[in-house]
């Protein structure tokens, strides 16, 4: 209905994607035109003028977006001096429909962390601190060591912000433990610390938990944050959409006997189908007359709904969630040492200090026999939809935010800016194929793989859950062909098996977690054989993570 009233929208008035563009080129131009003022400059030059803008936004009437061009081609200038990258035109659009609080839709490819470096600078001119959210741990390090010798060049401090530490970039600091030279200038600091650096890098789990800390504390002075100024969000969609609703939770542990969950996972054991009524499309499950009537009875008690058994049925239904709805390798991983972890139904990973509450996740811990862990009394909660909507500006990026443009706009008032890309799409994209049986896909899947492997082209083979990851990996191992597995259980590798995934015979088996953020560069003569070529073993929930694959 919305696609049918955009197109009846753009016939009356014309293309607005069209037309943010065609002003935005124009303003590109302007930043153009100084190019060479800023390349006559020498490095000292070029650092000294990071407090010359700061100075002219202190007259009257001078804004942001007045020094917006000086800015952009300070920054595009200092980068291909200190980074040997330049931004090309279609960055500068990204940055600047970044700087005015939308969603900018580019491509894989198209430089995002580099776009991030211009609107994070030139907001930081007014000293509120800006912070770049991402999806994890690596990847705030990398681009926060990436970016942080740019913003050091132009005089501005870097601060990262990951799960359980936080840094500054240091240029006098080494750490040569470190594998990627562009985090051994990292050096450790307190929170605090981190927070007050003019730019901060960091991923939304620890942005949200902070903010949750800070509201719990009872002196001022052990206050992490200063005011939420300004964020870019990167996969914004991923954080903003497909996580909206989370709940960043921090709890205690409150009194429960862990016997209870055993005695009720045995009983949800014991019952068949025709004892409840499940609907998986809506997440709900509940006993059916015949399953109050056998449940009672393994209880030894009557009128299961009474006021006196109130604890009996709460038990009850997390022990059928636990046993109807909630899949190993799909929805959680039950790790070597017995821990149960939520795996992120979006993004494919494992979810580390997350659990499910009112007793869902101690329900889950007793059905897969592991120790049951304390239940949780909830202290403070946000969820990311609440916490991000505190920052007086916000802004985002991603390759694929467009087939979600009403939402962002309902919830957030972004919208979202089409960035064209830098060339034309050497993408080709291929129909579907549908087969009668599993069986049958997986053959075929096989077949393809081995057509292609034959040629020497690298294969990423994409699939919705880990259960199915592995199955396929289990086929292609009976066949003998070899591979490299990607899911949420060894997503610590993540970036070091995405990184290679485009050498030549190289065979990627990957969930949705695919890698996020990661370049896939392509081996040398792969090229010329057509490239790495991505196959979709299955379809996903929705038309975007498909897209992101």
């Amino acid at each position: 209905m919305a696609n049918v009233r955009q197109k009846a929208l753009t016939k009356v008035f014309g293309d607005p994607q069209k037309k943010i563009i065609k002003r935005l080129e124009k303003r590109a131009s302007e930043v153009n035109v100084l190019a060479d003022k800023y390349k006559k400059m020498t490095k000292k030059e070029l650092r000294e003028q990071t407090a010359v803008l700061k100075k002219k936004l202190e007259k009257k009437g001078v804004t942001l977006d007045s020094i917006l061009p000086e800015a952009f081609a300070l920054v595009r200038e200092a980068s291909d001096r200190v980074l040997g990258m330049r931004h090309f035109d279609v960055q500068l659009i990204g940055g600047m429909a970044l700087h005015e609080g939308n969603v900018a839709e580019m491509k894989t490819g198209e430089g995002k962390t580099l776009v991030a470096t211009l609107p994070t600078y030139l907001n930081e001119l007014e000293s509120k601190g800006v912070h770049v959210v991402t999806v994890n741990d690596y990847l705030a390090q990398r681009d926060a060591g990436w970016m942080g010798e740019l913003y050091d060049f132009l005089g501005l401090s870097t601060g990262i912000i990951i799960n359980d530490a936080s840094f500054v970039y240091d240029k006098e600091y080494d750490n040569d433990a470190h594998d990627d030279p562009r985090m051994r200038k990292l050096r450790p600091v307190t929170r605090k610390d981190a927070y007050a650096a003019d730019i901060t890098y960091g991923t939304n789990n620890e942005f949200g938990f902070d903010y949750l800390r800070d509201n719990m504390v009872q002196d001022v002075e052990l206050l992490r944050q200063r005011e939420l100024n300004f964020a870019i969000v990167d996969e914004v969609d991923s954080i903003l959409i497909d996580e909206a609703r989370t709940p960043l939770i921090i709890s205690a542990p409150a009194a429960e006997n862990p016997e209870s969950y055993y005695q009720f996972a045995k009983i949800a054991a014991k019952l068949s189908p025709d004892d409840y009524i499940l609907d998986e499309k809506r997440r709900s499950v509940a006993l059916s007359d015949n399953g109050v009537e056998k449940v009672q009875k393994l209880l030894g008690v009557k009128g299961l709904y009474s006021p006196d058994h109130v604890r009996l049925v709460y038990h009850m239904d997390q022990a059928l969630k636990a046993q109807t709805l909630f899949k190993r390798d799909k929805d959680y991983v039950v790790t070597n040492d017995g821990e149960v972890i939520i795996v992120d139904e979006h993004t494919g990973r494992l979810m580390q200090g997350r659990r499910y509450n009112e007793g869902l996740h101690q329900a889950i811990e007793a059905k897969e026999n592991v120790a049951v862990l304390q239940e949780s009394m909830t202290l403070a909660t946000v969820s990311f939809q609440n916490f991000f909507r505190l920052y007086s500006k916000l802004s985002g990026m991603t390759g694929t935010a467009f087939t979600e443009a009403e939402e962002f706009q309902q919830i957030y008032k972004l919208d979202v800016v089409q960035v064209p890309s830098n060339r034309p799409l050497a993408r080709i994209d291929k129909e579907d194929l549908i087969f009668k049986t599993e069986k049958a896909k997986l053959k075929a899947v096989a077949e393809a793989i081995r057509e292609y492997h034959k040629d020497g082209r690298p294969v990423l083979v994409g699939s919705g859950s880990i259960a199915k990851n592995e199955m396929i990996a289990e086929y292609l191992k009976k066949q003998g062909i070899t591979y490299e597995l990607l899911n949420a259980k060894n997503n610590e590798r993540e970036a070091a098996i995405i990184e290679k995934a485009g050498e030549k015979g190289a065979i990627t088996l990957a969930t949705n977690i695919a890698g996020r953020g990661t370049d896939i560069k392509l081996g040398e003569g792969v090229k010329e054989l057509g490239g790495l070529v991505v196959l979709g073993s299955e379809r996903h929930e929705s038309r975007r993570i498909d897209n992101q694959l």
